[in-house]
């Protein structure tokens, strides 16, 4: 770059705070965006579970995040508790057949 006047350092002092700029809040939007899908999957996971879906958030905070999986691993889920109670009320009542209209 010697031969058209121009010094790399002078290049590089010149453009080198523009491109930094640039890669770190390409990396700032890019991390913001893994964040906004990690709790959004969360989020749905502990819905599905029948937990509320704000329990999900709890997986960015930095201890939560350690314990929470442990709860959906060996907690009881509430989902489970309606299809038990649900399993419960149909063993309750008694099973009565269609009647034939004899036709």
């Amino acid at each position: 770059m010697e031969s058209i006047g121009i010094n790399s350092e002078e290049l590089f002092a010149a453009i080198g705070p523009a491109v930094v700029a640039l890669v770190a809040i390409f990396l700032i939007l890019l991390s913001l965006a893994a964040i906004v899908i990690k709790a959004v999957i969360y989020c749905r996971i502990f819905h599905k579970a029948g937990y509320a879906w704000a329990l999900g958030l709890l997986m960015l905070v930095p201890v939560a995040c350690m314990v929470m999986p442990f709860v959906l691993a060996f907690g009881r889920w509430p989902i489970e508790r309606q299809i038990q109670e649900l399993r419960q009320q149909h063993k309750e009542t008694p099973f009565e057949p269609a009647q034939d209209s004899g036709q």
